[in-house]
């Protein structure tokens, strides 16, 4: 069997998806110094002729995933005038699902890499709040959309978790009574800033559940009303020093939260 030395991509989109699955038809052979050329957002005749000119002139082979019926008609024809191997990935599969179920496709170039433009946006908005979870890798808080602050158990970060999962580079700084926040805080966009605040008796019982939950003493500071009454008032005065919005998490569920965040920073 006669393998072509180019195997050109077309696509009206970015080619992402036609690469993926010649990449992987190709682990299925062993044959060496296979050129893979893909040719993205082909949506002129012009475009695509020149595309073919190429292919042409090395006599390669083109696999295309185009949603255009008119250009996958122009790519056949003028693939059988020049003698060149075609496969169209796309049209038989998008006739056989319009007959099962019964509908007509958009035919939109690219609504498939739009979807995973969102879910890479995603995965890598959490990858960066779990690194920047709890005051890590300050050096980097610049790059954040959110920086939540606030005194320890105010659910800072779940809160992360949950606006990371919505596409959103989230960092997370606990506000600790006698240590001082790192000074990279001081030097970010304060519109980016949101300090948490929550009701002082409500954070006694989180606390004393947590001292619990560790086995640990309750009857300290960390969960002693006065102490903690002292403790938010200390960080009312930072965020009105710094003019960061303010949210309470008090009696909210996360997803209320996140949404109250988001509205306060002006990103929804």
């Amino acid at each position: 069997m006669k393998l072509y030395p180019f195997a050109y991509l077309f696509s009206d989109a970015t080619g992402a998806t036609v690469e993926k699955m010649v990449d992987a038809a190709l682990t299925q052979f062993e044959v060496a110094n296979v050129q893979v050329k893909r040719i993205g957002n082909l949506r002129s005749r012009e475009s695509i002729l020149s595309a073919l000119d190429e292919a042409e002139r090395h006599q390669g082979m083109i696999v295309y995933t185009v949603v255009n019926q008119e250009f996958v008609t122009l790519i056949q024809e003028e693939c059988q005038t020049r003698n060149l191997l075609s496969i169209d990935l796309f049209t038989p599969l998008l006739m056989k699902l319009s007959t099962y179920l019964e509908a007509t496709p958009k035919k939109m170039p690219g609504l498939f890499h739009g979807v995973n433009d969102k879910y890479y946006k995603r995965i890598e908005a959490v990858e960066f709040s779990v690194k920047h979870d709890d005051g890590q890798e300050p050096q980097t808080l610049h790059l954040a959309d959110i920086i939540l602050v606030g005194v320890s158990r105010t659910s800072k970060t779940p809160l992360s978790m949950y606006l990371a999962h919505g596409g959103w580079k989230v960092a997370n700084i606990p506000i600790i009574p006698g240590i001082k926040p790192p000074s990279e805080l001081f030097g970010v966009n304060p519109r980016r800033v949101v300090g948490l605040l929550i009701d002082p008796k409500r954070l006694v019982e989180l606390r004393i559940a947590r001292l619990k939950n560790l086995k640990q003493d309750i009857f300290t500071a960390y969960a002693d009303f006065d102490k903690i009454v002292e403790e938010i008032n200390e960080v009312k005065k930072l965020y009105r020093q710094h003019s960061w919005a303010v949210v309470n998490v008090s009696g909210k569920a996360v997803e209320e939260t996140a949404n109250e965040v988001l509205v306060k920073i002006n990103l929804k």
